[in-house]
Formats: C-alpha cells, structure tokens, sequence
C-alpha cells in the first residue's frame, strides 16, 4: 500500500550555503510526485516538507540520510504526518 503521507524533515549540520535546498527540489522532482518546500531556518537547519506517496518520501528521506547530498549532513530528525495539501511543485523558500 502506497498512501499518501506528509514527510517533514529538519536536517542539521553544513546545509546552508552549500546549494542543500536546490539538491533537495531537484531530487523531490527526480522521485517525482512530491510537493513540498525546502527552507532555511535561523538556527542554520534546513527544513523540508514533502508531501505525496510514502515511497516517494521515504526515497527522499533516505537521500537526506545518505552520502550524496551537498554540504555536510550531520543529522536528520522527521515527523510523519497525514498531507494538508496547498502545495503547488516542490519549492525553494
């Protein structure tokens, strides 16, 4: 089964200024199906919210985790949740 989910994501370590955002919308837009944003906080984490397919989500999930992404991912803390919709693409903010 295949649901629906929501994903939000903060993920710590060297992930701004390193082109971390762009990464994730292009690999949200590679698993396609997802819609979301990645945003930059204060505190220097970066947020991600995707919404759409549970598979397509644990696929980005498992891409924040992994040793792929730009900069230096020091760790990742999620919530799952069911989507609220109002998400036009997956975007940078």
């Amino acid at each position: 089964m295949n649901e629906d989910v929501r994903l939000v994501a903060w993920v710590r370590g060297r992930v701004q200024g390193v082109g971390f955002r762009w990464f994730t919308r292009a690999k949200a837009l590679e698993i396609g199906g997802l819609s979301g944003f990645a945003l930059n906080l204060a505190d220097g984490r970066v947020q991600i919210v995707a919404e759409g397919a549970r598979e397509g989500c644990e696929g980005l999930l498992g891409w924040l985790l992994g040793d792929d992404t730009p900069g230096r991912v020091d760790g990742v803390t999620e919530i799952w949740d069911t989507p609220r919709g109002g998400y036009d693409g997956f975007a940078i903010r």
